[in-house]
């Protein structure tokens, strides 16, 4: 069941959007209600899976980190739910979609070893997938305003990269 967030919880999420580590109570006297009203909201958005506050890092400002883009067609749409599924648990993947346009898929990957990692992805991961017709890949150059979740398969490896 899809939830949408009323107003109070938009402006919850708001300032939480800001700085994830705000404290409800300072969150509260920002809006003008009680501490106990954000942390039950945040609470309640929580419990449903509506909000999730995680840590992220700027890919531009962490050596060793680079994001690509690839728009996957697949060959059977039948199975494009099963096929998001699989894609999305890979290690290096950060999100994956369907999408309209030229692609069924499109997935944001995170590497750690450049291009020899985006060659690992495709050859090793997706083909592990099955039923990919074509594949296209943008590595990102530059973005504004990016910030990611690491995905599994990049938590340990950058933080070895850099003891390196």
């Amino acid at each position: 069941m899809t939830k949408r967030l009323d107003p109070l919880d938009t402006r919850i999420v708001a300032q939480l959007s800001e700085d994830g580590l705000l404290a409800a109570g300072e969150v509260a006297k920002r809006l003008g209600v009680t501490a106990p009203t954000v942390r039950s909201r945040i609470k309640a958005m929580l419990a449903s899976g509506l909000l999730r506050i995680a840590a992220l890092v700027d890919p531009a400002r962490h050596k060793g980190l680079t994001l690509a883009l690839v728009g996957l067609n697949i060959q059977n749409h039948s199975k494009l739910q099963q096929k998001l599924d699989e894609i999305s648990a890979l290690n290096r993947v950060n999100w994956a979609a369907i999408v309209t346009g030229r692609y069924d898929i499109l997935v944001e990957v995170v590497l750690t070893d450049g291009m020899d990692d985006l060659y690992r992805f495709i050859d090793e991961d997706l083909s592990g997938v099955g039923d990919i017709t074509a594949s296209e890949s943008f590595v990102v150059m530059k973005a504004n305003r990016k910030w990611i979740n690491l995905p599994p398969g990049a938590r340990s490896v950058v933080g070895e990269q850099e003891e390196a």
